[in-house]
């Protein structure tokens, strides 16, 4: 497989990764604000430009840090890469110039997808269809996730697919642990308890994750539960271990892995469990940080190893 190409599948597969993550984000973030118990902590719709890391080209962009800008920065707004439709322009633009390696009908699909988002943003933008327009969305990332599952070979093609898809996961589930932490960590004395019950349901609910903590921890929703579940489960499709594991695994069918896969080995043995939730503090904090650079080194690393070829050159 040409490096062009594959450099291309790995990033269509992150932006795809990157549309429905930018979607869960923005409509259970809409949903803790409404279920939040008053007078408890305040927060505001601006920590998402926070744990999206968008703060200098928010603020260069817009001085109102108020919910429709917000929402409009991660929707819609052209300036910043990150933001839904941007994401699905990259991903739909990556698709089209590798269509002779995936399923005919994918090309139908992120059409589809991409036509809807851009006719209906003003949906997502105002509050009263914005849940709908969100699920939408989703629900066509998955469509597509879906024919892709079903009908593409296991060749090299799909292992660059895996491996951008799990890289742009992980990095995604590390930060919205980093900004449930940050607002736990801003609860009143005696507060946290009730807080917590809120804000640790709506993290396990942002990545789907609910039904399976219930049935795998068997217990009350806890912070240290529900932040151990997302990071050390090794059968959830969205913790950080399994999507490590499933790097390693797409990378040895790669040649020349051996450092991939000991940047992902790095990746697992950081991994950790959280015992009691007063351990979700500035150091617990610290340390999603430090995961956060070995997520960006193992990026590095696998552009490094088969992208950055001379044209024509095959990864």
């Amino acid at each position: 497989m040409l490096s062009r190409v594959a450099e291309r599948l790995y990033w269509s597969a992150r932006y795809l990764e990157r549309v429905e993550n930018t979607a869960r984000l923005v409509s259970v973030y809409d949903d803790l604000l409404y279920d939040l118990p008053q007078n408890v902590v305040e927060i505001s719709w601006y920590n998402l430009i926070e744990i999206n890391s968008g703060v200098e080209a928010f603020n260069h962009r817009y001085k109102v840090r108020d919910e429709r800008n917000v929402v409009k920065f991660l929707l819609s707004d052209d300036d910043n890469p990150s933001s839904l439709l941007s994401s699905l322009t990259l991903a739909r633009e990556n698709i089209r110039t590798t269509r002779d390696v995936l399923p005919n009908e994918m090309w139908e699909l992120v059409n589809e997808l991409d036509l809807y988002a851009k006719q209906n943003i003003k949906q997502g933008i105002n509050r009263s269809a914005r849940h709908a327009y969100l699920n939408t969305i989703i629900e066509g990332c998955q469509k597509i996730i879906g024919l892709l599952a079903a009908t593409m070979d296991r060749d090299a093609g799909w292992q660059f697919l895996i491996l951008g898809r799990y890289l742009e996961r992980v990095d995604m589930n590390t930060r919205i642990l980093d900004a449930a932490t940050s607002l736990m960590m801003q609860a009143q004395p005696g507060q946290d308890m009730e807080l917590g019950q809120v804000v640790w349901s709506k993290v396990l609910k942002s990545q789907s994750a609910y039904l399976s903590f219930r049935r795998t921890m068997r217990c009350s929703i806890r912070g240290a539960k529900a932040v151990t579940f997302l990071l050390n489960d090794p059968y959830f499709p969205r913790s950080q271990r399994y999507c490590a594991e499933q790097i390693k695994l797409a990378a040895a069918s790669l040649p020349r892995a051996g450092i991939v896969i000991a940047c992902a080995d790095k990746l697992l043995e950081h991994t950790r469990t959280v015992e009691h939730s007063s351990e979700l503090n500035t150091e617990f904090s610290n340390y999603l940080n430090d995961i956060q650079l070995d997520i960006i080194a193992l990026h590095h690393q696998i552009t490094e190893n088969w992208f950055n070829f001379q044209k024509g050159e095959a990864a």
